[in-house]
């Protein structure tokens, strides 16, 4: 019964990206104090017919239509709301994700929401024709994060009637793993890295503005006039190969840690690298979209 409920609320208020919550999408009932109001309408009622008092049956009805009137103001919290959702594609092991809510309504409203995701209770006060609100989640593990089902609900004005509407959401994020850096790698790295000596390639005259420490003075002291060295630099102290195999390490996701490691400082020296793992491959490049698909291709592996 449980489980056909669960798939019941499911279809009903499966949501993509955005949607604007109409009649059919907010669900409305009696909460909490609205059960006593209930037992203090009935009171009132049998108390009035019995002892024929005009007054507590006019009591009594006046308590009743604060109730029905607080079904009305409290559907209207919701309905009208428009919702949009974003989430970040990639996020990484040990750090927050981020799950942006954007609600916009037609015109000015005092909205008075509780958000609802998993443990989290959030409550936003909405008075502008749009507002933002943004829950954050710990991704505990590499892969696919999938965030939890939503609950938006208001009880305004008297707390008597609670509306509510669900997101189940379809988005997820990738999650890459935490960078890892054992001290073997460190000394991969840091060989990777070693400036070596620049290679020779040619001497050429001296022009006026080129530096005296480039000039040839063997050449000078021999009456050849002055020549100034020309180095060119090795290409591989600008380029790393990162292999899946080459990890020192028999845990797939230790290795997975530690390619993030390295591509991490990649970026932070600003060296171009490349990813090669088992049935993918990164080509190589720099920069923060570099690091971005790294981090995907990581993700999910």
């Amino acid at each position: 019964m449980a489980s056909a409920w669960q798939n019941w609320l499911a279809k009903r208020f499966k949501f993509t990206q955005e949607k604007q919550l109409r009649q059919n999408d907010v669900l409305v009932f009696i909460y909490q104090q609205g059960y006593l109001f209930l037992v203090l309408i009935l009171i009132t009622f049998i108390a009035g017919v019995n002892y024929a008092n005009n007054l507590i049956l006019g009591f009594c009805f006046l308590i009743s239509a604060v109730l029905c009137i607080s079904f009305y103001l409290t559907f209207k919290q919701l309905h009208g709301l428009k919702i949009d959702v974003s989430c970040a594609e990639v996020g990484q092991a040990g750090e927050a994700v981020h799950l942006n809510l954007y609600f916009s309504q037609p015109q000015k409203q005092a909205r008075y929401l509780w958000i609802q995701a998993g443990d989290q209770l959030h409550k936003m006060r909405m008075a502008e024709l749009k507002q933002a609100c943004r829950i954050s989640f710990l991704a505990a593990q590499r892969g696919q994060f999938h965030y939890p089902n939503i609950q938006i609900f208001s009880v305004y004005p008297f707390g008597l009637v609670r509306a509510w509407t669900y997101l189940y959401l379809q988005q997820i994020s990738w999650i890459a793993p935490q960078a890892k850096m054992a001290a073997a790698e460190n000394k991969y790295h840091q060989q990777s890295f070693e400036q070596d000596l620049d290679e020779f390639r040619e001497l050429r005259g001296y022009k006026p503005g080129d530096s005296l420490q480039a000039v040839s003075w063997k050449q000078a002291a021999r009456g050849q006039g002055l020549h100034v060295k020309v180095f060119e630099q090795h290409q591989e102290q600008h380029h790393v190969e990162i292999y899946y195999e080459r990890m020192p390490s028999a845990s797939h996701e230790e290795k997975l840690s530690l390619m993030m490691g390295l591509a991490e400082q990649c970026e932070q020296l600003q060296c171009a690298y490349a990813l090669h793992l088992p049935n993918a491959q990164l080509p190589s490049g720099a920069g923060g979209q570099q690091l971005l698909q790294a981090k995907l291709l990581l993700a999910q592996a």
